[in-house]
């Protein structure tokens, strides 16, 4: 066994040597040395490259995949004895003052290496490299730890009351008591052994709790009491380098050490993280047939291929041809949806008396995405404050059903008002007590929102009492019910075209028959393009990365100015909010996404301008531009007539749109062609 011992330590010389660690591990070892300061542990991270290393040596590749924490024994004899033959660290005693932490940077794709919280048995004691999937969900504070400690027997005449004979080190899944007590004995003598605490080696610890992302797929667009459900989670220690690593929300892959911690009578099964990885979903290389085919039919004009998709998106829900705005205006929001900061939010608030439908249609549409998550009107959409359950004392934050307030792209359909600042600002701070979680001082922390947020008002049924308005402007809607400043974060209000009492008899069959048979496939098109196929659209569309046009650019602060010159009063100044040009490029990036195409053109800022432009109708009345009440879609789209004669209106509202702009935004520079 000591000969296999020594070959291994000799091919971890070689590989070092041979991968560029050795020349990272001297240049740590400077640090050290340059600080003229002895410590009780001196910490080094070896990055691991398992199939090289196999190709070295399988039996030390075998090693370190299996016996990670003797392997990391090899590791440390070779590192000291490099120490003390070049003489890198001149304050160094022992060799048990060397603390290794070998980290894979990956781990061989075969199913016995993944970590399953629903495979049985789970195999916490095992000790080796897995590597798991998940989404945090709650994370703690950053707390301290102890990564070593010197300890010195108790009896003077005992040669070990000097010097660094015992040295402790935290092991994966050690608590602290593990490390550092006060009933370890001399092995010589039987003294009672004392720490020195001049040489304790404090860390970062934070914990995190992850869930699987299949769960999010479970509960995709799902409504109910969250009472009903118990997520099973599973803990995730961070430590030094990486605490700080995850956010609340993101998917991440990690690789670690599985361990149980006793807390008391409660044993959890956690993982000691050595890496992280923040997944990001791929969209797939192309788009379906079917969507193709339908692109080179309507390639004749820049604004077909939206207008079909939205005219028969959801046909399993409600009919082709009905509720085509809004359905242009979710498909929109479905692919402006992004993981980046400072990504372009597209927020939707709809006023409706037919919740059902509605509520039918958005559920329906939450579902495409990877995590789109629905909040009941009963649940916490932002983050909460509570102990940590792990026995730190310190304070936990839990985002509410499923990761809501976290980099991953949420989308939130509820009948409960979002706080305005977070809408607007797309972050939330939680408050944390200092006295309540043990710390001196209380804490803020700031969790950005990267989400879009889409929520619909039933004013039919509002029990809210309110003054009902008689001077209404052309155009304007009755929005007493909802606070004006809510109004403007949402980029799109977007009114229901049918009233529940007079719904259109395609609505009506639709229904019935669905009651009926909840199955069947009452439309051809929805066998053509099925949930699946939007899905991976979408994820296709999503991921296109697009350029303002300097034609589009003009168009859309062209009618920003004008807009902002023609919409104001005497008191207030201008109606149209600053985060109005925003949106406008916003809208107009979604829709060339949806086009598949890069380029943003005019045409795709004409479609963003006539959206903004009938939602700020609705809330301020109608201005000079004029448009109709129902500008995008005024009319039918059944065959290829009505496509062109909606081509033709479309380049009147262009027109209309261009004496607009130099009408009220003089000094703007937009070319008018008289044809």
């Amino acid at each position: 066994m000591h000969r296999e011992i020594q070959k291994m330590r000799e091919i971890a010389l070689v590989y070092l040597d041979r991968s560029g660690g050795l020349q990272k591990f001297v240049h740590d070892c400077k640090k050290y040395n340059d600080s003229k300061q002895s410590y009780a542990v001196y910490r080094f991270i070896i990055s691991i490259n398992p199939s090289d290393i196999a190709e070295l040596d399988a039996t030390l590749g075998n090693y370190i995949l299996h016996n990670p924490i003797q392997a990391a024994q090899i590791f440390q004899s070779v590192c000291f004895i490099a120490i003390k033959t070049l003489s890198l660290i001149e304050q160094l005693q022992t060799e048990a003052q060397i603390s290794i932490l070998l980290k894979p940077t990956h781990l061989p794709p075969l199913p016995s290496y993944v970590l399953s919280l629903s495979a049985f048995p789970f195999n916490y004691t095992s000790q080796r490299f897995y590597m798991s999937e998940g989404i945090a969900i709650a994370m703690g504070t950053v707390t301290k730890y102890t990564q070593g400690a010197r300890f010195l027997c108790t009896e003077e005449t005992c040669p070990f009351s000097e010097g660094f004979r015992y040295i402790r080190v935290h092991m994966p899944g050690a608590t602290e008591s593990a490390t550092v007590r006060n009933d370890f004995v001399c092995s010589l003598c039987s003294s009672p052994l004392q720490e020195d605490m001049k040489f304790r080696v404090l860390g970062d610890k934070q914990i995190v709790e992850m869930i699987d992302a299949k769960v999010l797929n479970a509960l995709k667009g799902y409504s109910s009491d969250k009472s009903h459900f118990r997520i099973q989670t599973f803990t995730v220690f961070l430590r030094d380098e990486l605490a700080n690593k995850m956010k609340i929300g993101n998917h991440y892959r990690i690789i670690g050490i599985p361990a149980c911690v006793q807390n008391g009578l409660q044993a959890t099964a956690c993982i000691e993280v050595s890496s992280v990885q923040l997944c990001k979903p791929n969209g797939p290389p192309f788009v379906g047939d079917n969507f193709k085919y339908l692109l080179s039919l309507t390639s004749s004009s820049c604004w077909r291929f939206t207008a079909v998709l939205a005219n028969i998106f959801a046909s399993q829900v409600v009919p082709p041809g009905t509720y085509n705005t809004l359905k242009l205006a979710i498909l929109l929001s479905l692919v402006q949806t992004g993981e980046k900061e400072n990504a372009d939010y597209l927020d939707l608030l709809i006023v409706t008396s037919d919740t059902l439908v509605i509520d039918r249609l958005l559920n329906y549409s939450i579902c495409l995405l990877p995590h789109g998550i629905r909040h009941p009107p009963s649940s916490e959409i932002f983050p909460s404050v509570s102990k940590d359950k792990h026995g730190t004392g310190s304070a936990s934050i839990h985002a509410c059903w499923g990761g809501g307030g976290g980099r991953e792209v949420i989308d939130c359909v509820t009948d409960v008002f979002c706080p305005v600042l977070v809408l607007d600002s797309r972050t939330t701070t939680v408050f944390i007590p200092g006295k309540k979680y043990g710390e001196e001082a209380d804490q803020q922390v700031t969790i950005s929102i990267q989400t879009n947020f889409w929520s619909f008002v039933d004013m039919g049924s509002s029990s809210k009492k309110h003054i009902q308005k008689d001077n209404f402007l052309i155009g304007q809607m009755d929005v007493s019910l909802i606070p004006p400043n809510l109004l403007d974060v949402f980029g799109l209000l977007i009114y229901n075209e049918f009233p529940a009492c007079q719904l259109p008899s395609p609505v009506i069959h639709h229904i019935l028959k669905k009651a009926i048979n909840p199955e069947a496939m009452l439309y051809k098109v929805s066998q053509q393009f099925r949930m699946q196929d939007y899905e991976e659209f979408i994820l296709f569309a999503k991921n296109l990365h697009v350029e303002l046009s300097p034609e589009a650019e003009n168009l859309i602060q062209g009618y920003y100015v004008a807009s902002r010159r023609v919409r104001r009063d005497s008191i207030h100044g201008s109606t149209l909010s600053a985060s109005a040009l925003k949106i406008l490029i916003s809208l107009s990036k979604a829709h060339t996404k949806l086009s598949l195409r890069k380029k943003v053109l005019e045409e795709d800022a004409l479609i963003a301008i006539l959206l903004l432009e009938s939602s700020l109708t609705l809330k301020h009345g109608t201005s000079a531009l004029c448009i109709g009440p129902n500008p995008l879609f005024p009319f039918d789209l059944r065959d290829e007539n009505s496509l062109q004669q909606r081509d033709s209106y479309l380049m009147q509202c262009h027109h209309q749109l261009l004496k607009f702009i130099g009408a009220y935004g003089p000094g703007t520079h937009i070319n008018i062609n008289e044809e």
